[in-house]
């Protein structure tokens, strides 16, 4: 035994027990790269190095991405002992926007230290055994964790830092084919790292292979080698999803009663700016046969009976821009009453996977409804569908109408002339168009006479103001740096009048984007505290922006709101949409907006998630109000949001597709606060 591992085990003595012992890890040296994917498109790589010596393992990781023309990248180091016991960690992303959590961890004797973005160092009693790990931890690194795992594992989890627990379900063995040869893997779920956790493969040497995450979009890591079973893992992935989803329906699902009576709560129906005092609905087969005084209505003596005295019944919600890409959405989004989305991007295996199980199982969730992210040539394309080409274009229009798909999603690299093919192809099907507004179409109203039926967010919207001006020319504060006239308003409320264009504005996400550099999430949004953690980290650990840039961003969205409020009052369809903030509060915080600076009355505000959608979609007759013959979706809440529009946070319950549900079992399964914590 050497001096210098004498001097290292006394350093590290309240760190670990040294032995004279030789590890596995002594005088290691290991060196890889893992392919980054976003939506199966690759975006980036990491290149990970393992090296130690006969006392100190020492991981760096450099990741380099071109996620849609924006170039980032992380950097990160952890220090182990040969014991693979933490000793220090560094992370940190590179980027000119950076909103990802940089962490930092320090052991020092028998204390850990961690600082985290935005808060002051944390410093705790070092455990026995524990792990550093944040939501955008490296492969390498992560590889690291699950080695230090097996090593320490006992019970099925391990304490992490700065909080919870990871622990791993192993899902048998899966063989996959490598350059013509089968090759065993072993496939586990992991949770505590990201919302809902991650399907994860290893080789036989417990060496990460690939891992398919989500939060709040799908990316995929695959080994360098291994890259041609990235079919396979998503594939994994998905079964693990719907299993995940299975357990929840399983759990919350309660038992079905033919008839339900929701007895004495008050009714807003969606048709009229009033609420009904005492009221009585009851459904039957999912479906609403009556509505009446609850004095005088006739209740059938098989019907589950519901008292809801107090309580304020509404049409359930819906989120016409969402991006739910793991099942925990599900029965977040029911438990803030929101009983159907337009997902409008995602992965086809995953999206129809989840749409089905809730539609043709019965699974806990939504009703899915789908657009299909499409978009053109370059490193600025989103996902992995293009359309390019005539041809190309064609088949996309084939492929997503033969999956059930309502619309094709337009994204912003998309050509013009493609735009005409896509939009006459789904038109040929019945389906819409929805999305962006190409950057290389003239502007807002070519995209529409192009064929767009439906367009996304306000900076896009708006630009029907500057019909002589490309939206890339507009700059990114055009709103507030601009004077904008009666005669600009009135000639783009008549030209989307005329087209029976539908907006999708997405104004709440302009509101989290004014956030102030230094101040906490909870400023703009107030439920932000109860976010599941994982998904909070990503979230509520913002830079934020400068003071000039938070004020001009502000002066933006309130005179893009009052435009878009003047739109809605002349009979533009206007819907609600989050953009994937988060399920519930972005949703609340979207039609808060609506009425707070877009001069919308609650009442109005609400139609812009019910009825208006609902008949955007064609399902006005079946959906959207609360009316003897349709559907029973409805949210029921402890105050009325005609009286404040801030009442929509108090959501208490949810009935759809004939089932009942609490909303503090759906948060608490989807990982979110209780509304008592």
């Amino acid at each position: 035994m050497n001096v210098k591992y004498l001097i290292t085990c006394a350093f590290l003595a309240l760190l670990t027990a040294c032995s004279s012992e030789t590890s596995e890890w002594e005088n290691f040296k290991d060196e890889g790269t893992f392919f980054v994917y976003r939506r199966q498109s690759q975006i980036g790589e990491e290149t990970y190095d393992i090296s130690s010596n006969k006392d100190t393992i020492i991981v760096t990781s450099i990741q380099g991405e071109n996620e849609r023309g924006r170039i980032s990248g992380v950097e990160s180091k952890l220090y182990l002992t040969t014991d693979l016991e933490p000793i220090s960690y560094f992370s940190r992303r590179i980027s000119n926007n950076d909103t990802t959590n940089i962490i930092k961890m320090e052991v020092n004797g028998d204390k850990v230290s961690i600082w985290e973005k935005h808060f002051d160092v944390v410093t705790t009693n070092k455990k026995d055994a524990f792990f550093t790990v944040n939501s955008n931890i490296p492969a390498g690194i992560e590889m690291m964790l699950y080695h230090y795992y097996f090593k320490n594992n006992s019970d099925s989890s391990i304490p992490t830092l700065p909080r919870g627990e990871v622990s791993m379900t192993h899902k048998g063995e899966d063989i996959v084919q490598i350059d013509g040869k089968d090759v065993a893997l072993d496939r586990y779920v992991v949770d505590g790292i990201n919302w809902g956790g991650r399907t994860i493969w290893l080789d036989k040497s417990k060496n990460l292979v690939a891992v398919v995450k989500a939060n709040t979009q799908i990316r995929e890591l695959i080994k360098k080698g291994y890259e041609e079973a990235k079919p396979y893992f998503i594939k994994g992935n998905v079964e693990e999803q719907m299993a995940q989803l299975s357990g929840y329906t399983k759990s919350l699902k309660g038992e079905e009663s033919q008839i339900t009576a929701l007895v004495g709560g008050d009714v807003v129906n969606g048709l009229q700016d009033a609420t009904q005092k005492d009221m009585t609905v009851i459904i039957e087969n999912g479906r609403i046969t009556s509505i009446g005084s609850s004095p005088e209505i006739n209740i059938p003596d098989n019907a589950k009976i519901i008292d809801v005295t107090g309580k304020t019944l509404i049409p359930g919600m819906w989120d016409m821009h969402a991006h739910s890409n793991q099942v925990q959405w599900g029965p977040a989004y029911l438990a803030g009453g929101v009983t159907t989305i337009r997902d409008n991007g995602n992965e086809l295996e995953f999206a129809t996977a989840f749409r089905d199980a809730i539609a043709n199982e019965g699974a806990t969730g939504p009703d899915i409804l789908l657009s299909g992210m499409t978009d053109g040539p370059g490193p600025k394309g989103n996902g992995i569908i293009r359309a390019r080409s005539v041809e190309e274009a064609k088949e996309v229009v084939k492929l997503y109408h033969s999956n059930g798909y309502n619309q094709i999603k337009i994204y912003t690299s998309i050509e013009p002339e493609i735009l005409k093919v896509l939009a006459d192809e789904a038109h040929k099907v019945g389906m819409t168009v929805t999305g962006h507004v190409p950057a290389l179409v003239n502007s807002a109203n070519t995209a529409v006479e192009s064929g767009m039926d439906m367009l996304s967010h306000s900076n896009r919207i708006l630009a029907v103001l500057f019909p002589d001006q490309k939206i890339s020319d507009l700059g990114a504060f055009y709103m507030a740096k601009n004077d904008i006239t009666d005669t600009q308003i009135n000639e783009a409320i008549a030209f989307y009048l005329k087209h029976g264009t539908v907006l999708d504005p997405t104004l709440g996400l302009g509101v989290i984007r004014t956030l102030p550099k230094g101040e906490p999430m909870e400023i703009l949004e107030p439920d932000a505290g109860r976010m599941a953690y994982e998904l909070f980290e990503s979230k509520r650990f913002r830079s934020g922006a400068s003071e000039k840039r938070a004020e001009l961003s502000k002066q933006n969205i309130i005179k893009s709101a009052e435009v878009i409020g003047k739109f809605f009052k002349a009979g533009i369809p206007v819907v609600a949409g989050t953009d994937n903030f988060a399920p519930g509060f972005g949703h609340f915080l979207e039609l808060e907006t609506y009425h707070k600076y877009g001069g919308l009355t609650p009442f109005e505000a609400l139609q812009t998630a019910t009825i208006i959608p609902a008949t955007a979609m064609g399902m006005g007759d079946k959906t959207g109000t609360l009316e003897i013959g349709k559907e029973a979706d409805i949210a029921i809440l402890d105050k009325n949001p005609l009286t404040d529009i801030t009442n929509l946070r108090s959501v208490s319950a949810v009935m759809t597709n004939g089932n009942y549900y609490e909303s503090e079992p759906l948060w608490k399964a989807a990982d979110f606060k209780s509304t008592r914590d």
